[in-house]
This record gives C-alpha cells, sequence and structure tokens, in this order.
C-alpha cells in the first residue's frame, strides 16, 4: 500500500454523509490516508441542521499544527470554516506551506442551513481564497462571493473571471444544481475556460456531493495528477457514488452517496 496523507479541515456531520466524515471516506475510497481537523460539529441529518457549535480558533490552529508537525499531507482541503476567527487562524498557517490546498467554500447545507457566517464572507474572500490552488463553490456560492447573478453563461463566465482575479490558482464553479440533462463544470485558470461534462444522475441522495466532489479531487491531486486530470477523475468518482447510492434509502431526506461504491483493493496505486 502506497502511503498517500491527505488532511481536510471541515466541520462534522452527525448523520456521515457531509462534511468531515464525506471527505475522510472519498479520501480513504481513492487509497489516500486521510487525517482531519474539525472545525466546527453539527448536529445533522438527511432533512437539516439542528444546530452548529464552533470549535475554537485556537484548537483549530492546535490541530493543524500538531498534523503538519508529524505527518506532512500531499495535499490539503478545507470546508466549513464557520467563522471569521477560524478562518484567520487556518489562513495563517496555511499561508506559509508550499502544499496544493484546495477550497471549497462552504455557506450552506443541501438542506437550505447556512454553515458559514456572513461576516465571515468578507474574510474568506481576502485571507483564504488567495491561497488556493483549486476554489470550488456551486454556483450559488460563486454568487454570493462574486456578487454576480448567474442567470446566463455570460454571468456564469463573469463569475468565474471575478474569483480567478481574487488570487486562487484555478476557480471550478460546480453546475450540479442547474437543471440541466448534464452536469457541467466550469474550470477558470490564466489559460482559459474548460467544461467537465457527465450525465446528470436522478436520485435524491445528494447529501455531501460537493464535499465528496472536492475531497476527492484533492486525493487525486496527492496522488500526482494534473489539476485536470484530478478534476475529471474526481468527477468520474461523484459520478459513480451518486449512481450507487441511489439504489439505497437511508435517511427520510437527502440521502448520501455511496462512498465505498468498490473494494479498496480495487483501488490502482
Amino acid at each position: 500500500m502506497n502511503y498517500i496523507p491527505t488532511l481536510t479541515i471541515a466541520g462534522s456531520d452527525s448523520s456521515g454523509g457531509a462534511g468531515i466524515q464525506a471527505d475522510l471516506k472519498a479520501m480513504s475510497a481513492l487509497g489516500c490516508y486521510a487525517m482531519s481537523v474539525l472545525t466546527a460539529v453539527t448536529a445533522q441529518n438527511t432533512q437539516g441542521v439542528l444546530g452548529v457549535q464552533p470549535v475554537s480558533a485556537e484548537m483549530v490552529a492546535l490541530q493543524l499544527q500538531a498534523v503538519l508537525e508529524d505527518i506532512p499531507p500531499l495535499a490539503i482541503k478545507t470546508g466549513m470554516l464557520f467563522d471569521a476567527a477560524i478562518i484567520e487562524s487556518v489562513s495563517s498557517i496555511l499561508g506559509q506551506l508550499d502544499i496544493p490546498l484546495v477550497v471549497d467554500p462552504v455557506m450552506v447545507a443541501t438542506s437550505g442551513d447556512r454553515l458559514l457566517s456572513k461576516e465571515a464572507e468578507a474574510v474568506l474572500k481576502r485571507r483564504l481564497i488567495p491561497l488556493a490552488t483549486l476554489l470550488t463553490p456551486n454556483l450559488m456560492e460563486a454568487e454570493v462571493l462574486s456578487g454576480v447573478k448567474i442567470d446566463s453563461r455570460s454571468a456564469l463566465y463573469a463569475s468565474g473571471q471575478y474569483l480567478l482575479a481574487h488570487g486562487p490558482k484555478a476557480v471550478l464553479i460546480k453546475g450540479g444544481h442547474t437543471a440541466d440533462t448534464e452536469a457541467t463544470d466550469y474550470l477558470f485558470t490564466d489559460k482559459g475556460v474548460t467544461t467537465f461534462s457527465s450525465a446528470r444522475i436522478e436520485t435524491v441522495n445528494t447529501h455531501g456531493t460537493g464535499c465528496t466532489l472536492s475531497a476527492a479531487i484533492t486525493a487525486y491531486i496527492a496522488r500526482g495528477l494534473s489539476l485536470e486530470k484530478a478534476i475529471k477523475e474526481g468527477k468520474g468518482y461523484l459520478s459513480e457514488a451518486l449512481s450507487s447510492g441511489k439504489m439505497v434509502a437511508i435517511g427520510q431526506g437527502h440521502g448520501p452517496v455511496d462512498h465505498f461504491f468498490q473494494p479498496q483493493s480495487s483501488i490502482k496505486r
């Protein structure tokens, strides 16, 4: 077994379908040694979020320092960071590293519950986003971060270019929430725009799809794939997890995807 350490910095989902649990499952399914820094505890299930309790910024920093000093990851992703103090703390440490960083700007859960305080949005844009190797907002998050109402292809491009100008090396706007027959994501880099399309899978089991995709991309980057190849393979992994997950009813709301749709031993290393 190859030793491929990865790290997720995110909040906990007590139902196990999203957040840090989804990240750990996806990274592990893709042959990585997945580590975690917990930023918040949520009481949630497939129907919604009942409550959120953040971890102190000091404890978040201590967790991060402990991992970095002993088991340096080959790639890192951030998910739910919740408040400005945590974002400041994480950014101060990550800014000193030369490790690929995927920033998933988690703001609102699938259920519609808010997972990032409004006052933290400006800090996210100013401190963390410029450090990103890849920023992975969905359409709603891209609208909030860019201030552009995405109601057309030209508006989507304007939003992507705006976000790219704020410092990340690349921006992937995820189109999974559109009503199109295909799920198309748009990658913005200084070389232009690349699209990644896959057949839309009709299922209610969509809890944690954004977390899963960004975690899968992070895992593939850690395994040495180029950014575009990591995105392509990450989308392929998510499609398979969605397709397999729709066969099982878990919970009474938006159920999770099937992160372990294939045996661990079948993963090529």
